[in-house]
């Protein structure tokens, strides 16, 4: 696909997004037979000009090839949720709220919403397959040491949805031949070409070579990537950044910083605000069977590693017997007769995690994050897995990615604890408001119910 039929292609999916929004406004209010006018016209016509335009603002329809589906939505969703906040602010300071339904505003935002992110969604899911059987494919040239190229080709063959296939290949296996193909690559391909994109593929310690032949290349007018070999590398949320006026590739970085971090505290307020008016009265109940069951304090209080090592305390509702502190944290067992019989319940259905709503509300926690463990626990694994303690390069969080992947209880086990630290890690790596969401979701839908001790 050359850069002429991107275009087009971007400017399709504005026109289409323009046009799903105007038609969900207009069938919304094709059911309100009080809501007609000329006031409603234009403002179907000034929301469906204004979605796009937000798109655009926000990275929307930058290529889809390489994006997963829920990063997509949730870019859909930010576009759509900006979309709203600007409509309603220029109703508010016009005064003209009052002239439209409320309920048309509230279902038409919606059906937008959910109209656009199906739509997209089955047409994401026809292009992978489509790409899938050999069609709508981007020729890639790749250059660099063979087990380089090598790993490249594994990696495409592996993901054959994601629209790539290796259409030429010059191996360095000379150095002393290589920049004389190079130039004869250039001769041939000013002008006139058979593939859509060139590929570096060298280790870090080539960054000689990688110099030269990227200015070899610049007369060729189609995108140079360079893919480093950093396989020995333990990469988290790596990213180039400009620092003292100098590039520079970031090997382990929070992913939360600038616009990302508000969107995530917005994300925790508002919602965790939601969950906690929700849950109150569940909160409110078991509070008093712990009173009457067990008596003394109903919240169990500890103290745990937060963002960047931080300690914090954490709340629980009690399910255990008063008992002797012991100096390391020892966790519930099977039968375990510190748990009592309501105990046992909470725990089975992760009602004792309830309490953290607060923390979130406090803000030293997460609705979602890498799930906090005991403080003696953090020390004893942070000498046997290396990367452990960058599960704190975030907030803890009520839930996890981990935990929905059905990770959870008891943690003695070294490499239960690895693989879950895994998890961790690419969440971190990975993070966006729709994988939120998704993990959300899957705690509604799987994640109570704990089978663990």
């Amino acid at each position: 696909m050359n850069a002429t039929t991107s275009e087009w292609m971007r400017r399709l999916m504005r026109c289409f997004d323009a046009v799903i929004a105007m038609a969900a406004a207009a069938l919304a209010l094709s059911t309100l037979a009080h809501a007609q006018g000329v006031e409603y016209s234009l403002l179907i016509l000034v929301g469906g000009l204004l979605l796009p335009a937000c798109g655009e603002l926000l990275g929307l329809y930058e290529p889809w090839r390489g994006r997963s589906l829920f990063t997509m939505l949730g870019i859909y969703t930010l576009s759509w949720l900006l979309t709203v906040v600007l409509l309603s602010v220029f109703l508010v300071v016009t005064r003209s709220t009052i002239v439209f339904s409320h309920g048309w505003l509230l279902v038409s935002s919606l059906l937008v919403l959910g109209l656009g992110c199906t739509l997209r969604a089955l047409l994401y899911t026809y292009l992978r397959r489509l790409r899938a059987r050999g069609h709508n494919l981007k020729r890639v040239l790749v250059i660099g040491r063979p087990d380089n190229i090598e790993r490249v080709a594994s990696h495409l063959a592996a993901l054959p949805y994601i629209g790539f296939r290796i259409s030429h290949v010059i191996t360095d296996d000379n150095p002393d031949e290589i920049l004389y193909r190079i130039e004869r690559l250039v001769e041939q391909s000013v002008f006139r070409r058979d593939y859509d994109e060139i590929w570096l593929s060298y280790p870090l310690s080539d960054g000689e070579a990688v110099k030269t032949i990227a200015r070899e290349l610049l007369s060729v007018p189609v995108n140079l990537r360079y893919f480093p070999d950093l396989s020995d590398v333990r990469l988290l949320n790596h990213r180039v950044a400009k620092v003292a006026d100098m590039y520079s590739l970031d090997l382990n970085v929070s992913p939360l910083n600038g616009p990302m971090r508000w969107i995530k505290e917005l994300e925790d307020r508002l919602l965790g605000c939601v969950l906690f008016l929700v849950f109150l009265p569940v909160m409110l109940v078991v509070a008093v069977l712990i009173r009457v069951d067990m008596g003394g304090p109903v919240l169990f209080k500890q103290t745990r590693h937060g963002l960047d090592g931080k300690r914090f305390r954490i709340y629980k509702f009690r399910t255990m017997h008063l008992h002797p502190q012991e100096g390391r944290t020892r966790q519930a067992t099977a039968g375990d007769p510190r748990v009592t019989r309501l105990g046992r319940i909470l725990r089975c259905t992760s009602l004792d995690e309830l309490p953290q709503l607060y923390n979130v509300l406090q803000g030293r926690m997460s609705l979602v994050g890498p799930r906090p463990h005991a403080m003696d626990h953090n020390d004893h694994f942070k000498d046997i897995i290396e990367v452990y303690m960058q599960r704190h390069r975030v907030k803890p969080g009520m839930t996890g990615w981990a935990q929905v992947n059905g990770l959870r209880g008891i943690t003695d086990d070294v490499e239960l604890m690895r693989r879950r630290v895994e998890y961790d890690l690419y969440y971190i790596d990975n993070w966006s408001l729709a994988l939120d969401i998704k993990i959300l979701v899957m705690t509604l839908t799987k994640g109570f119910i704990n089978r663990q001790p």
